[in-house]
């Protein structure tokens, strides 16, 4: 759409072919319907923000800016607010606000939008683009072409490869399609060996995932290890969440889009070597849990263990928690020795999941990998390899984290090739 727009604005006869029967349907479910249009960060943050081949993109950035994206929207009458993480919503808080501004733009523009039309094939003569072939076998033509398919994740919006597919018939490298921005999934208890078990009595797993299935927690800290180096590998803190595969969350899903690209990351995983470490009380050094638990066992000294960490953890987690500490539930709090208590800090400080790799592409928000960078002129999008042939957004091979920069990047590639 955006892509559409700049072309229009720059003065083409624009036609816009979408596969689907509606315009924006993958903007729509993003920010889980929300929309999370951008960041509010300076543009040169984005790139920080970008760990597939983030420096690709300084041209387009440089040519539309989260600014422009907001001014847009808000000439087509949407406000917009700002969330914690600089992550910005349109007030309503609806993404059809945002996808309806879209197509407005694209009135205006007079762009001629034609809907449930698949494309099969780009056809090109001596090097240049000359139509596209549509499904029903029509063609189109075309002296020029902007590939905007996006990447593979969320087939069911219309994002089923189709794009790599026709880039490649094209004489197009497409690098190795991954999916980033996905939940992890945990090792199989029994697939964990019982040295490493021994090693490491807290490092839990699938079957404590399932248990804790649904619990949320906000405000921890994270740090994904890679045990073999014992190197931390990512850290971040904010929000998580037990799943019955494994854990998912904005913290996980960004740490799944920089662990990808960690060296021999398959072995690692496969091996139980990729640990996820929570900190459950990040705001708390581990004298001062002590003094808290403390506090909190006098007050509690006649109840058992199992009814005394209400104030401390979710419901939820206190079961697990006591049975990795091996102590008997019912134990009375005044018998709870000192090493147990000090056992009990460590837990909670350096509560450990064995990782074994991430979910399916279907279940990803972003699409890493796709048409190789080398072969697009990164200031004007253009191919290098055939005239007339630009790609936009997901399809080429840069993906970011969560918090609103992979729409911007789709946004600022689509205006830059437009305006080319």
């Amino acid at each position: 759409m955006m892509a559409a727009i700049s072309a229009a604005k720059s003065g083409n006869e624009v036609i816009l072919l979408e596969k689907n029967n509606m315009l924006g349907k993958k903007l729509l479910i993003t920010g889980k319907g929300r929309c999370n249009i951008t960041s509010s960060l300076e543009m040169d943050e984005f790139i920080k923000n970008i760990p597939g081949n983030g420096r690709f993109l300084y041209s387009s950035f440089g040519n539309f800016t989260n600014i422009d994206i907001i001014n847009m929207l808000k000439e087509n009458g949407v406000e917009v607010k700002e969330e914690r993480g600089n992550r910005i919503f349109p007030v309503s808080d609806k993404s059809i606000d945002v996808r309806d501004a879209f197509i407005k733009e694209l009135q205006k523009n007079r762009v001629k939008i034609k809907t449930g039309i698949e494309v099969k094939n780009i056809l090109q003569k001596d090097g240049k683009v000359i139509s596209v072939k549509l499904a029903n076998g029509e063609k189109e033509q075309a002296d020029k072409v902007i590939l905007a398919t996006g990447g593979k994740s969320y087939p069911a919006t219309g994002s089923t490869g189709d794009g790599y597919n026709m880039a490649k018939e094209l004489g197009h490298t497409i690098n190795r399609i991954k999916p980033s921005l996905v939940p992890l999934t945990a090792i199989n208890d029994e697939n964990i060996e019982i040295k490493e078990i021994e090693k490491s009595q807290y490092k839990t797993s699938l079957n404590l995932c399932k248990n804790l299935q649904g619990l949320s927690l906000r405000n921890v800290k994270i740090e994904i290890i890679d045990e073999n180096k014992n190197k931390k590998i990512y850290e971040d803190f904010g929000e998580m969440l037990f799943t019955h595969f494994g854990v998912s969350g904005p913290t996980i899903l960004s740490a799944s889009s920089h662990i990808l690209r960690y060296k021999n990351i398959e072995e690692l995983l496969k091996n139980g070597k990729i640990i996820l470490e929570i900190d459950l009380k990040p705001a708390l050094s581990e004298e001062k849990l002590n003094a808290r638990i403390l506090r909190d066992f006098e007050t509690n000294k006649n109840k058992e263990i199992k009814n005394s960490l209400n104030e401390l953890l979710p419901q939820k987690l206190i079961m697990p928690i006591i049975n990795l500490l091996n102590i008997d539930e019912n134990k009375k709090v005044n018998s709870i020795t000192k090493e147990e208590r000090i056992e009990l800090v460590k837990l909670l400080k350096n509560f450990q999941i064995a990782i074994s790799g991430f979910r399916g592409i279907e279940e990803a928000i972003i699409t890493a990998g796709g048409i190789s960078i080398k072969e697009i002129d990164p200031k004007t999008m253009q191919s290098k390899l055939v005239q007339g042939l630009y790609f936009a957004g997901e399809i080429i091979d840069v993906d970011a984290y969560t918090g609103g920069f992979n729409l911007q990047i789709a946004y600022s590639t689509g205006y830059t090739a437009g305006i080319n």
